[in-house]
């Protein structure tokens, strides 16, 4: 090339294309054909393509329930070579969950060979095992021949598939669906076919009926392994009216009485779609950690049926206690989300609620019906055109007989003179000599008779709207006889109970309940030192610090505290460091600001009530168990604005009737309690006005009672004549009784 060469030119056959743009259309398409061709299921036979064509392979090969078995490699390969496309395994995985048990509540195909278990283990390779349909999947597939569905072709345009199957069972809400998609997901537990029939009847007697009606007849999902539903009813109406939800489902227990006393407990149904195998070793890991200390031992004594035995620490706790401590652990108890997000039409992705998916499955058994009528319409008029053809053959046997045999075209002298249609002159050559005897005109007109007989039927149902229905019903009855719940296959499985409120139990059952001394330094260091101290001089604290509050608890009380932000933090009593050395720094257990200090110290009491102000004399009166901080973060109950800080945090003593406060400017006030709100958050109300400085205490107490205070030298001081100190909240207030002391607190 030489130096002053032109650049090379581009080829011409190149088009530019906008990056952004072929980038958005690939994925739109990518995102299309995962949403409408692999993750969505079809709301009217609940099944996603690979599932429909296995069932249509598999119909093809003649695999009907009581035939012979085939290996499903070959069921494998011809689904892959002729209609999916796909991985080998991705196929057989689908085929293998259709026929467990444990997965589908109702199996589609039955299995022969190690399909897998309950505990985990892989199924046996597609060379090694066998499969046929089951009779649901022959309801599924009922009519397919009748042209009551469309077909399309397959993916390289040689053979066709249907898009839907006929669906003579509820599939979709009988034996669920999950999937991903790009950008959605589904996720359909499986329910029992009865109650699903029942709601249909209802549905079809009452078009416009309400959710809660439907809901009356299904009740919630029944798993394949049984388990027990702990929802409220409220939740799972909630569930199937938005078409989105959980369920919480628990193992199935009972307790085994032991001799002297002993007991155990006995699992025998876990939760769906939970590995045994795994769930075990979930629970050995937390045994060898000891973060299950009820639990004494645990054994695996299942065989055809699920048995998991659980011994106890002690013989004197509750079984229901033990098991609680389990449940929040483990996956004895887990949640199935409700995710109806299904093909509306199989065309459109929509999240359905359950009366709406029970009304498209019954739109789309009307039009199989009607479509399946219309066939047998068109085959009846083709049979009727040919038996009036017989019948015409025999009442002039000899002449057709005769033509036949002089005629080169017998056909069209056949046509011409008996005034015949192509297929009845067809039909005629086409006759057995065997058919021409004298009892075959008879029968003739027999099935001529019934044949028009049941056009008319046919007719009639096409024409009413009620009838349509009526026959659906009728089907639907004989679906809910053969798989009802007095069957061994439709039983209802999983029960409903309410889940027992034990929280606090629980929390002091896991710990060991000691008494205990807890030490928090002025600085924020905090130790819980064994049994209760008579004297606490003798305790030592860091250089430049020094104690600041003493309180008896015991290892399963939960400790308070509230600090100059307004914020509460609730530590464990049971997980506070020990006696030894000077502890730690709060801030190690709750997430306080560098530049908090710590107002009160204090032991939880369910139901107590508390006064809260801040140090420019605001507050109101705040129930003590809302206060309890779920994090580390803790609970902002009092809002403070700086300068200001929560200046104080005490208990209102039952009975309480009257309010003290006392001011830095040594100003005491005493007002009504009931002038003082109750909230669970805020800045509150002025408790008393200040000239100088803010709020230095304030206590709680009963006015007929007197107010008490302790000096500086431990003398407790009472009060009764109270008048002169008596007024409405916010008032300045005067200075205290003699005797009060100079910190202006009252102790």
């Amino acid at each position: 090339m030489s130096k002053h060469s032109p650049p090379p030119q581009s080829p011409r056959d190149v088009e530019p294309i906008n990056l952004k743009e072929a980038l958005e259309e690939r994925y739109l398409a990518y995102a299309l054909s995962t949403i409408m061709h692999r993750a969505l299921p079809d709301v009217r036979d609940g099944l996603k393509p690979v599932h429909r064509r296995l069932l249509y392979v598999m119909s093809q090969l003649r695999l009907d329930p009581g035939a012979a078995f085939k290996k499903s490699a070959k069921i494998v390969g011809d689904v892959m070579g002729s209609y999916h496309p796909h991985g080998d395994q991705a196929i057989y995985d689908a085929l293998v969950r259709l026929a467990q048990d444990f997965s589908s509540r109702y199996p589609l195909v039955e299995g022969q060979g190690n399909f897998g278990n309950i505990d985990g283990d892989s199924p046996a390779a597609y060379r090694y095992t066998e499969a046929r349909l089951t009779e649901v999947a022959r309801l599924l597939l009922d009519g397919l021949n009748e042209d009551t569905v469309d077909f399309r072709a397959n993916y390289d345009g040689t053979l066709q598939e249907p898009v839907v199957l006929p669906a003579a069972f509820p599939n979709l809400l009988a034996n669920g669906a999950s999937g991903i998609a790009v950008g959605m997901a589904t996720s359909i537990p499986p329910h029992n076919v009865a109650e699903l029939c029942d709601a249909a009847l209802h549905l079809i007697k009452a078009p416009n009926a309400t959710i809660e009606k439907i809901v009356q007849f299904v009740p919630g999902p029944d798993f394949p392994t049984g388990g027990v539903i702990v929802d409220s009813r409220a939740d799972v109406l909630a569930a199937y009216k938005t078409g989105k939800g959980t369920f919480r489902v628990r193992a199935r227990w009972s307790v085994e009485e032991l001799p002297r006393g002993a007991w155990q407990v006995v699992v025998t149904e876990i939760p769906y779609l939970v590995q045994k195998g795994r769930l075990l070793e979930r629970l050995g890991d937390l045994i060898a950690a000891k973060k299950l200390p009820l639990i004494g031992d645990l054994r695996d004594e299942s065989a055809e049926d699920v048995r998991l035995v659980i011994e106890p620490k002690t013989r004197n706790l509750e079984p229901a206690l033990m098991m609680e401590s389990l449940f929040r652990v483990c996956e004895l108890e887990t949640r199935i989300p409700l995710n109806m997000n299904v093909l509306s039409h199989g065309k459109v992705p929509v999240v359905l609620s359950l009366r709406d998916a029970l009304r498209e499955w019954l739109d789309h058994r009307k039009e199989v019906l009607v479509r399946r009528s219309n066939f047998r319409l068109g085959e009846i008029a083709r049979r009727l055109e040919i038996l009036g053809g017989y019948l015409i053959a025999y009442l002039n046997i000899d002449e057709v007989i005769k033509i036949i045999r002089e005629q080169d075209e017998p056909k069209p002298a056949l046509m011409k003179r008996f005034k015949l249609t192509d297929t009845q002159a067809e039909a005629i050559l086409n006759m057995r000599l065997r058919s021409l005897r004298k009892l075959e005109e008879f029968e003739i007109r027999s099935e001529n008779d019934a044949l028009k007989k049941e056009q008319g039927g046919l007719t009639q149902l096409l024409a009413s709207d009620t009838q349509q229905w009526e026959k659906i019903s009728g089907e639907i009855r004989e679906l809910k006889e053969k798989f009802g719940k007095k069957t061994e296959l439709g039983r209802r499985r999983t029960d409903f109970a309410e889940a027992p409120e034990l929280d606090v139990e629980l929390e002091q059952a896991t710990v060991e309940r000691e008494p205990i001394t807890i030490v928090c330094s002025e600085k924020g260091w905090i130790r819980a030192l064994k049994g209760h101290l008579e004297d606490a001089s003798a305790l030592t604290y860091k250089d430049g610090d020094q104690g600041k509050f003493v309180l008896r608890a015991e290892t399963t009380d939960r400790i308070m505290v509230f600090a100059s932000s307004g914020r509460f933090f609730t530590l464990e009593a049971g997980k506070l460091p020990g006696g030894r050395g000077h502890g730690e720094p709060v801030r190690l257990m709750a997430d306080m600001e560098a530049s908090d200090a710590i107002v009160a110290v204090f032991t939880h009491v369910a139901g107590r009530k508390l006064l809260v102000a801040s140090s420019d004399g605001y507050g109101f009166i705040v129930a003590e168990d809302e206060c309890l901080a779920n994090t580390r973060k803790g609970k902002l109950v009092l809002n403070v604005k700086p300068p200001a800080e929560a200046q104080l945090c005490v208990a209102v003593p039952s009975g309480a009737d009257h309010i003290a406060t006392v001011g830095d400017n040594r100003k005491m006030l005493i007002f009504k309690l009931s002038e003082l709100p109750e909230m669970t958050r805020g800045k509150g109300v002025r408790l008393q006005k200040f000239k100088d400085g803010g709020l230095s205490d304030a206590r709680a107490f009963t006015l007929k009672d007197g107010l008490s205070w302790v000096d500086s030298s431990g003398r407790t001081w009472t009060v009764d004549a109270l008048k002169d100190w008596l007024g409405e909240r916010a008032q300045a207030g005067r200075l205290p009784p003699k005797g009060f002391p100079r910190n202006n607190r009252f102790g």
